[in-house]
């Protein structure tokens, strides 16, 4: 099972990454620990994660509160429940008609085993990726925030987000901001692994640019 997040492992990332990239120093020293935090409500976390695509953090928050008043008691409703709505119910709560479609190809795949959960522990990140990209709407970006918020990995380099690229190009002085690949490169240069996860959340916190995951 690959490494997660603890506060212990935390401290000996934020230590080894102090040490490492001078660049990178003074911003772990003003933030102090990450808040990096595993769980295992995965199921949850993915249809969240969907929801709050190319939203707003509020947006985001008042649409998830909404899609659980769909459903009775106060439990997260299982996928069952969730195919038993259809899609103009779905949109009641202002959800688009694509995302209303991916929560319930979600739901039909839990319900299949195509997608299962007690497994992914084991897997590496790649294989998590390769796992859960198969669920419609759900690309590369989402699961790098799954395997670094949800799953509490270490050594994830989200390369698709917009707030690494602009980090990257601020504090290391770039002339361009960087490609995928060029991402790749800096983390490799400043010694990122085998902390690339936390690396990438002293770099949201140096432009208080946070992404979120439900």
């Amino acid at each position: 099972m690959p490494p997660v997040a603890t506060p212990e492992s935390l401290r000996d990332a934020a230590k080894y990454l102090a040490r490492v990239d001078a660049d990178l120093a003074p911003i772990i020293g003003i933030a102090g620990l990450p808040s990096i935090t595993p769980n295992k409500n995965y199921y949850q976390a993915l249809v969240g994660s969907i929801i709050s695509q190319q939203l707003s953090v509020k947006a985001a928050a008042t649409i998830f509160k909404r899609f659980l008043a769909l459903f009775p008691g106060d439990e997260f409703p299982t996928p069952g429940q969730i195919l038993e709505k259809d899609s103009e119910e779905l949109r009641s709560v202002g959800l688009s008609r694509q995302k209303g479609t991916y929560i319930q190809d979600l739901a039909v795949k839990v319900l299949e085993e195509t997608v299962r959960f007690n497994h992914l522990d084991a897997l590496s990140n790649e294989d998590v990726i390769s796992e859960l990209t198969t669920i419609k709407g759900v690309g590369v970006w989402t699961v790098h925030m799954f395997l670094i918020f949800c799953m509490g990995r270490l050594d994830v380099l989200p390369t698709g987000d917009l707030g690494i690229k602009n980090g990257m190009y601020s504090l290391y002085n770039l002339k361009e901001k960087p490609t995928p690949e060029e991402m790749e490169i800096i983390a490799k240069l400043h010694k990122w692994h085998p902390y690339e996860s936390v690396a990438s959340w002293y770099i949201w916190h140096s432009l208080d640019n946070k992404p979120a995951i439900s």
